[in-house]
């Protein structure tokens, strides 16, 4: 009887197990093209992600660079300090988005651009996204709005 007993946890131990890592798996195949990751210009550079890879990359806008196409296509490139990638998106780009400014866009690299499907801009005056931060400081180049 107590080996019986024994058998039985062991095998609901192990039923109990291979659901876990099923469900596991499930979850993670469900959720693999809504995981974005964001990349620096400076990554992207250096080792450009696969083609039709979805994934944010962020910097500030690049002087001079903001140009307006027909309609409401738009290009202009995004560095980071050490390094630039041209950016081209259709649609209507945030109020607060211009020159020199923080931005982060959601896309993929194609034949050296990013085409961007959506760009997302700072809301007020001293907002920055921490990933842009992030990688602007180690870049060496991140100068608070406030001073400090």
């Amino acid at each position: 009887m107590k080996g019986l007993k024994k058998q039985r946890r062991i095998q609901v131990i192990i039923v109990a197990a291979v659901a876990l890592l099923l469900s596991t798996a499930l979850i993670g195949y469900a959720l693999r093209d809504g995981i974005n990751y964001f990349r620096s210009p400076s990554q992207v550079v250096e080792t450009p992600p696969a083609p039709g890879e979805v994934f944010r990359i962020g910097g500030l806008v690049e002087e001079g660079t903001l140009k307006r196409g027909q309609g409401e296509s738009i290009t202009f490139n995004v560095t980071d300090g050490g390094a630039s990638v041209p950016v081209t998106f259709t649609g209507i780009l945030p109020d607060l988005f211009g020159e020199g400014q923080g931005m982060v866009g959601t896309g993929s690299y194609v034949n050296g651009t990013f085409e961007a499907t959506e760009i997302l801009a700072k809301h007020d005056e001293t907002y920055m996204p921490k990933e842009v931060v992030d990688a602007l400081k180690e870049q060496g180049v991140y100068q608070p709005a406030d001073g400090s």
